[in-house]
């Protein structure tokens, strides 16, 4: 299976709401017209009324993640809007299809308020499969009667009611389910089991390398070498660890490996993390100067967050380490060139701190993850999944960052965190879905029902 179609199979939609169903889009965008995806709220010529309704909601998101911060009044204002998503106990299974008030309010905008008809109808005219990476766009396409089939992409490793519509056993909707937990979710929500597919979170296909994980394996050997320079981990797993990279598995060598170990600081989509990165730089300044770490300081499209790294940069005096690479700062004007500038630093990190996410996924790139707290019931699922598969752990106190990063690094820890997302953790949701799209088997093996 190649990894550009010369053939639209779909179109992709996302929308500007965070980063995570824009990022699934944008790991799927060669299957769409152009190699582009479409942004349902913010798409050329979106009528001003559907801009607006888009406006409140995506404006309420980010303020509200923000607002967070603020003592007492900050939790309590989140926890409300939290509740609207809640994503209920699992155990002991029951029937769960019972619409939410969440479910209610999004069929209640596109019944009353047309939400999203203006799309759904230019792309009716000229019929593709669907692809949308949140729930409104697909109910809306289903409402007006959109003549293709429709998919939508799960973007955490477990979900809330509000991304099943109000009749899940009549819905033809089907479902790319990232991890087993969100497919036997979908079952209790109603969802026919003819219409959920579990295929991994989808990933860039750059960063993969074609169904034999070429780029994968090529990235994971070279920052396992990084990662336990003491050969802590590589001795206690040396047979399994020669039998998948061959006999020149890591020769130890500091000359082979010449630049540091690398981690990548990553602030969400609504830019509510960098007081945390700040204690991190402070804590690791001398470890930079002295050549033992480079740090990656991504601030997205954030630039009031791009402002506060080139700060602390020059209070921490690291300029110099700047000037040699050893810190660089990214920030990008468009999601587009955020998210491709992403994809490609992912290929030189060594070890990502992020808040749960859809990042979450990223371990299985091999990339161990390093957890900042939680913003959601949503994160508070992909943390627990992170920590199940082995591929992340919570940070501890920033401001000593300089003494439990490089022990974790000295003991080998982050290279068991870098192999085990790597093993447990999805890789080719991107080809998976491909291959459902095309109607055409994939040579690749099932994916456990990782819970």
């Amino acid at each position: 299976m190649g990894e550009r179609q010369a053939k639209a199979l779909a179109y992709v939609i996302a929308v500007d709401m965070g980063y995570g169903h824009e990022r699934a889009a944008f790991a799927l965008r060669h299957l769409a017209p152009k190699k582009t995806y479409i942004v349902a709220n913010t798409y050329e010529g979106i009528p001003e009324k559907e801009k607006r309704l888009w406006s409140t909601g995506r404006g309420l998101y980010e303020a509200v993640s923000r607002f967070k911060r603020v003592p007492l009044v900050g939790s309590f204002v989140f926890n409300i809007m939290d509740e609207l998503q809640e994503i209920p106990p699992f155990y002991p299974r029951r029937d769960l299809s019972r619409p939410s008030l969440q479910v209610r309010q999004t069929y209640a905008l596109i019944k009353n308020q047309n939400l999203c008809q203006d799309l759904i109808s230019k792309l009716a005219k000229k019929p593709l499969p669907l692809v949308c990476t949140f729930f409104t766009p697909a109910f809306a396409a289903e409402e007006y009667g959109y003549p293709g089939d429709i998919y939508l992409v799960i973007c955490d490793a477990d979900m809330a009611r509000a991304w099943v519509p109000y009749a899940p056993k009549k819905s033809r909707i089907k479902y790319f389910a990232p991890t087993g937990r969100v497919a036997e979710r979908l079952r209790l929500y109603g969802v026919r089991p003819e219409n959920i597919f579990l295929t991994g979170f989808p990933m860039p296909v750059d960063n993969i390398g074609g169904l034999d994980a070429a780029i994968v394996e090529e990235d994971i050997h070279r920052r396992m070498c990084k990662l336990d320079p003491e050969g802590v981990f590589a001795s206690s797993m040396q047979k399994l660890l020669v039998a998948r990279f061959g006999k020149s598995f890591c020769k130890f060598d500091p000359k082979v490996y010449r630049r540091p170990p690398s981690i990548t600081f990553a602030v969400g989509g609504a830019g509510a993390q960098r007081e945390m990165i700040g204690l991190a730089l402070r804590s690791l300044a001398e470890r930079i100067r002295g050549n033992e770490i480079a740090v990656n300081l991504v601030a997205g499209t954030h630039g009031d967050a791009a402002e506060y790294f080139e700060r602390e940069i020059r209070l921490n005096g690291l300029v110099g380490a700047r000037q040699k690479g050893m810190v660089r700062v990214f920030h990008e004007t468009s999601r587009l060139e955020y998210f491709t500038a992403f994809a490609k630093l992912m290929r030189e990190t060594d070890i990502l701190w992020t808040k749960p996410s859809e990042l979450s996924f990223t371990t299985g790139l091999g990339i161990p993850i390093i957890m900042a707290p939680t913003v959601g019931a949503q994160e508070d699922f992909n943390r627990k999944w992170l920590m199940q598969i082995g591929g992340g752990i919570d940070a501890l106190e920033m401001q000593y960052m300089d003494e439990w990063l490089f022990d974790w690094i000295t003991s080998g820890a982050l290279a068991r965190m870098a192999w085990n997302g790597y093993i447990n953790a999805p890789t080719h949701g991107a080809y998976r879905i491909e291959s459902i799209l095309k109607g055409e088997a994939v040579n690749l093996p099932s994916l456990p029902l990782v819970v």
